[in-house]
């Protein structure tokens, strides 16, 4: 597998599910990928988030606010991580705009290069721009389903979904499925 070297960026909040986190740390780490976790720092050098379950703590050093387009594209991958990381990430101070994360996310979207990563309830961060999935083939949490389908995606009932640069998973306990299909993709480009 030639994914060494390769970037994939994963955004991250308070309420992450621990067991996908530590995979993908451990994971990405074993196939020589260079994984960077990020926030929205909010003016903060870090922040440390507790997971879901267990309260782990995560401190988290980068944030995808300054990333240009040709520092997007320097990420192989960009990942919306299950739990409620999606949720708290799509905050806006001002509601007539989209949520800067959205706003990451929609960038990521528009380069064809960058595989997008979905899963569980990462879905929600799409939310605010739904026009991103629209007509595509997706799986999300089974709580997730009407959302999906409201937001004009094709739901499919596999544990991963791939159409084309967008790969999306059912729920955290299959990450391995859904990092194994990134790292094959990343792979295969």
């Amino acid at each position: 597998m030639s994914v060494e070297g390769k970037k994939i960026a994963i955004l991250i909040e308070s309420d992450f599910y621990e067991p996908e986190i530590h995979y993908y740390q451990h994971r990405f780490l074993e196939a020589g990928v260079d994984a960077h976790f990020m926030t929205r720092l909010w003016g903060n050098p870090s922040i440390t988030f507790t997971g879901h379950e267990y309260k782990q703590p995560f401190e988290c050093r980068e944030t995808f606010e300054d990333i240009d387009d040709a520092g997007l594209r320097e990420f192989a991958a960009v990942i919306v991580p299950s739990g409620m990381v999606s949720d708290r990430l799509r905050y806006t101070e001002d509601v007539t705009k989209t949520p800067p994360a959205t706003e990451f996310l929609r960038r990521a979207f528009a380069e064809p290069s960058v595989l997008k990563g979905i899963i569980c309830h990462g879905m929600w961060l799409v939310a605010p721009a739904p026009e991103l999935v629209r007509g595509r083939r997706v799986v999300v949490h089974n709580n997730l389903i009407g959302d999906a389908k409201n937001m004009g995606a094709v739901y499919v009932d596999e544990d991963v979904v791939v159409d084309g640069d967008l790969v999306t998973a059912r729920a955290g306990p299959v990450c391995h499925l859904f990092a194994a299909k990134i790292l094959e993709m990343i792979d295969q480009r």
